[in-house]
């Protein structure tokens, strides 16, 4: 009879220890959590070939492995979603990433998968994406950057540089009011009621609302500026679909709400406030953007 404290306990799978690593790291390079789930999937399936190839044991690093797959995986899938997203109809804004609540308390984690930082990441070439998600938000080695990029480390170090440069310069500013929660209600209770001077009153006056409706859904076909065209626009879309719920959940590295119609989750609503006035409102209505909602994914930056 086999002891039972004798019998071995088998090795835990780098690739699921590291998961929630691999997986931001794709949703920050891509801005989708489709995407990234695809990315995840094909990096398994070579992981797997090595492990039957019996090569895994060769790898001496398998979390700088992974993520350098996970990268180039990314690449490739983000040039080919680059071109699709230039013939996007209307503002093209991430795919909403539901996280649990303890992502509020990491500011750096959760700046980095805000819906302005990636669109800031959106106007970067994809390796300067990728040089600047792995060396600012996951802190890796210019070498370890050089091996996943297939690029020398001088070259990463001027593409970091160079992104560097440029997010600084359109940096959003990141703050997370303690009354946000108090801020959003009462924002989306104005629009639901019609309260258009209420809305004016929560709105700085640069404010800009970003909507993304894909073509299946309405939305403004440009970014909207000024509290007066932004709160017009919203009262007609809620003339048009009622809400008949609203649920908080943690999208983004922020408190957001999930806009429910009779027709069921019309939208997810995400407010970014300076000084107390709402500066920032991002609006996904796009349906095939809010498929995957119902359970939070567990991210790192570690």
């Amino acid at each position: 009879m086999v002891d039972p404290a004798e019998t071995p306990v088998p090795e835990p799978d780098p690739f699921l220890e590291h998961r929630c690593l691999l997986f931001t790291v794709a949703y920050e390079m891509l801005g989708s959590t489709a995407d990234a789930e695809d990315v995840l999937q094909e990096s398994w399936l070579r992981w797997a070939a090595r492990n039957e190839d019996g090569d895994q044991d060769e790898v001496r690093d398998p979390r700088a492995y992974l993520v350098r797959v996970v990268t180039r995986q990314s690449l490739n899938r983000l040039r080919t979603l680059q071109r699709q997203r230039e013939t996007y109809v209307g503002p093209w804004l991430p795919e909403p990433l539901v996280t649990g609540p303890d992502v509020l308390e990491d500011v750096e984690l959760a700046e980095s998968v805000s819906f302005a930082m990636l669109l800031v990441l959106e106007t970067l070439s994809p390796l300067e994406r990728a040089a600047f998600v792995l060396r600012e938000v996951f802190g890796f080695e210019y070498a370890e950057i050089a091996d996943a990029t297939d690029r020398s480390p001088a070259a990463v170090r001027q593409l970091v540089a160079r992104a560097r440069n440029h997010v600084q310069a359109r940096r959003p500013r990141f703050e997370r009011p303690a009354e946000i929660e108090e801020i959003t209600t009462r924002f989306f209770t104005a629009a639901g009621t019609g309260d258009i001077q209420q809305l004016l009153d929560l709105m700085a006056p640069d404010v800009v609302l970003l909507s993304d409706g894909g073509g299946k859904k309405r939305a403004a076909l440009r970014p909207l500026h000024g509290p007066d065209k932004v709160a017009r626009w919203l009262l007609g879309v809620a003339v048009k679909t009622p809400l008949t719920d609203v649920r908080w959940v943690v999208a983004n590295g922020n408190l957001s709400v999930l806009l429910y119609t009779e027709d069921g989750l019309d939208s997810v609503g995400t407010l970014y406030a300076v000084d107390g006035k709402i500066t920032e409102i991002y609006l996904v209505r796009n349906p095939d953007k809010l498929r995957d909602l119902d359970v939070p994914r567990q991210i790192s930056a570690r």
